[in-house]
Parts: structure tokens; C-alpha cells; sequence
């Protein structure tokens, strides 16, 4: 099983993603981990010119430390098994930077004083590409790069298709899908998961009413009860099946000893789900950011 980490410290997590890093790829540069997690720092901090900190309830930091250290974990028992296609170095540091900036279209612009950035949940997927891209332009990475970096972030999209996306090569590709295996994984099994849900409800009710949309699945929830009701509908009609299909059934390694050790993470969402049909029976499901 997993070592636990708190995924409430940059550093801890840092660490335990340059150690996988370092198993890896030996000849990487030892100092590149350290680098990407203080640009993801500074910028949740409101450290970067142009931006304000995070002040999202349930896309904090620690939401993006979660999925990044699920990221590393999946993608190094992928190495470990000598699957197919191979993990290049290029696509595993392009991929760290896609998930630790994968949620920074949450954060609001300076001069934006309307509400918090939960405003841009329909949104925030596309918006986080293009920081990505003007941040990275910015320290002279390579147009071919920064296209990796977008489709990546791409890939959390709720109806994202990583089949569909002009990635340059399958190992993009096998790293686009890792991260959208993380974003569904890591945040429904974390040990708060439940708790934070009306958070995560608190940031769709704000959704919704700025782009007015009753169609929209930040509109369809009537309360952080009715969220929490759906919530297990939501696991297995849209989430598990996604899972499988548009993310190529990556989550299978992180079982823990790959491939026939017990998945840590699927235990802890079963029994998440457990908890709430206990509480509320059956119920129908919906999208979740």
C-alpha cells in the first residue's frame, strides 16, 4: 500500500514525486521537481504578476497536490511494468506541469473583484490551457511543448475525448490520460472527500448563477444534500465507466504492488460510496468539476 503523505505539504509530495522522477529517469535534471511545484506554489499563492491567490473552497492547493501525487504514482508503476507505449522523460515533466496547472482557471485576474474563481467552473479547463501556454511561452518552452502541455489539461475536461486530441505522440497521449485518471481519482478518494462536498456544491451554486445556464450541470444541483445524494450514481454511470473507456483503464495501475496488490484508491471511493447509499439509498447522478 501507499506510504501516506499528507497532501496538505508541497514538500512532501515534491518529494515523493522526485523520488519516482529519480527511479525513472536518473539522468534528469534533479532540480526540475523542485522548480515545477514552486511555480504551482507561487501561483495558488498569489505570487505571480497578474494574479490573485486561490479562493476556491474545494480547488485549493491541496485538491492539485492530491491528483499530482496520484499522477506520479500511476505513471510510475506504468514504468515499472514496461508497458506500452514507453514513458519518455519529455512527457513525464510536460505531464507534472499539466497537472499542478491543470486547476489554475480558478484563479482570478488581478483587478477581478466579482465573487471567487468558482465563477469559472464551466470555464476553468480552457482558462487553465491558456495560463499554462502564457506561462510557459514566458520561460521559452517550445510551441510542440506547450500543445503537449494544453491537450494534457485538455484531458479533465468533462467531456474530453483524449482519443480526439492532436497529441504528437501516443506517450502525450498516455500521459494526457493519466491526468484525467488522477482528477477523477484522487480528489473522490481522499480521506475528506465527503466532507468537502459541500464545497464543492458552494462552488457550482456560484457557477451557475454567473453564466445563468439552467442547463448546465452546475445548475442541476439543488443543495450540497442533493449533491451528496447523487454522488454515488455519479461514480458509477459517468465516472468508473469513464475511467475505462476515454482513460484506457489506466487506474488499474495503481494498484499497490502492481499488477495484483490491492488499489488504495478504489477501495477508499467504494467505501465512500458505501457510506452514502447507507445514508440515502439510490440516487441520479450528474457531472461533478
Amino acid at each position: 500500500m501507499p506510504v501516506h503523505v499528507s497532501s496538505r505539504d508541497p514538500h512532501a509530495v515534491a518529494a515523493v514525486v522526485q523520488a519516482a522522477y529519480a527511479e525513472m529517469f536518473p539522468e534528469g535534471d534533479p532540480l526540475f521537481v523542485s522548480r515545477v511545484f514552486g511555480w504551482a506554489v507561487q501561483a495558488f499563492r498569489g505570487e505571480l504578476p497578474g494574479y490573485q491567490p486561490a479562493d476556491t473552497g474545494y480547488h485549493d492547493l491541496e485538491h492539485t497536490l492530491q491528483e499530482t501525487l496520484c499522477f506520479a504514482r500511476l505513471l510510475l508503476n506504468w514504468h515499472r511494468a514496461g508497458s506500452e507505449p514507453r514513458l519518455t522523460r519529455r512527457c513525464f515533466e510536460l505531464g507534472l506541469v499539466a497537472v499542478l496547472f491543470h486547476d489554475t482557471g480558478y484563479l482570478k485576474r488581478s483587478g477581478d473583484t466579482e465573487g471567487t474563481g468558482a465563477k469559472y467552473t464551466l470555464v476553468h479547463v480552457r482558462r487553465s490551457a491558456e495560463f499554462a501556454r502564457v506561462f510557459l511561452e514566458g520561460r521559452g518552452y517550445p510551441e510542440e511543448d506547450i500543445r503537449a502541455v494544453e491537450n494534457m489539461i485538455l484531458c479533465t475536461g468533462a467531456d474530453a475525448e483524449p482519443a480526439q486530441l492532436p497529441f504528437g505522440d501516443e506517450s502525450e497521449r498516455l500521459v494526457g490520460c493519466a491526468l484525467g485518471t488522477a482528477d477523477v481519482l484522487a480528489q473522490m478518494a481522499a480521506e475528506d472527500y465527503l466532507e468537502k462536498l459541500p464545497a464543492l456544491y458552494e462552488e457550482f451554486a456560484e457557477a451557475a448563477a454567473y453564466v445563468r445556464d439552467p442547463e448546465s450541470y452546475v445548475a442541476s444541483y439543488r443543495s450540497s444534500e442533493d449533491l451528496l445524494r447523487r454522488t454515488p450514481s455519479f461514480w458509477t454511470d459517468w465516472a468508473r465507466p469513464r475511467l475505462e473507456r476515454e482513460f484506457r483503464g489506466l487506474y488499474r495501475y495503481l494498484s499497490d504492488p502492481y499488477p495484483d496488490g490491492p488499489n488504495e484508491y478504489l477501495e477508499r471511493i467504494e467505501a465512500h460510496m458505501e457510506r452514502l447509499r447507507q445514508r440515502f439509498g439510490g440516487g441520479s447522478g450528474g457531472g461533478q468539476g
